[in-house]
């Protein structure tokens, strides 16, 4: 059995402003962890590692996914509504950080930081349940895809891969 786990993932890029700046940081965090460690394994395939597009198609979000031969694997949507309040809440909260940064109230950022980790534990155990029986990852590789879901939510994008 070949490496369960994904190889590429390519998304959208993040428009460049102050907010796509912060946001551009936690994105390029994701990608980084994914590619450092990651478990992926999409039900009825074992030909890993899996090439992955991610994108926002008529609010939807839609998977795209390649194994090691190249085949593609059923496309694969998810409807966006379940996770509006986060994603809403994702955004509160990378205004909130950079507002406490240039006030450099450590507490406060301590604080944010907080709600932001159980934020994106939400959003990873959102994403496991809505998956099951489709896609199989550990909690990790959850929350930095939830990660890559909000990012996708900035709009004014171009593709780039990672």
């Amino acid at each position: 059995m070949e490496a369960q786990c994904i190889n590429h993932i390519s998304i959208e890029e993040v428009a460049n402003t102050v907010e796509g700046n912060l946001i551009s940081r936690d994105r390029d965090i994701a990608l980084r962890d994914l590619k450092a460690e990651n478990t992926f394994v999409p039900f009825h395939d074992d030909s890993g590692p899996y090439d992955i597009s991610l994108s926002l198609e008529e609010n939807r979000l839609v998977f795209r996914i390649s194994n090691k031969k190249g085949e593609r694997l059923p496309i694969l949507v998810l409807a966006l509504k379940p996770y509006r309040r986060l994603i809403k809440d994702y955004f509160m909260i990378v205004q909130s950080y950079d507002e406490a940064v240039k006030g450099a109230n450590p507490s406060r950022i301590e604080a944010i930081d907080m709600g932001r980790r159980g934020l994106h534990n939400e959003g990873a155990e959102l994403l496991l349940e809505r998956l099951k029986g489709k896609i199989d990852m550990d909690f990790d590789t959850a929350r930095r895809l939830f990660t890559l879901i909000c990012v996708l939510h900035t709009g004014k994008a171009h593709m780039m891969r990672a």
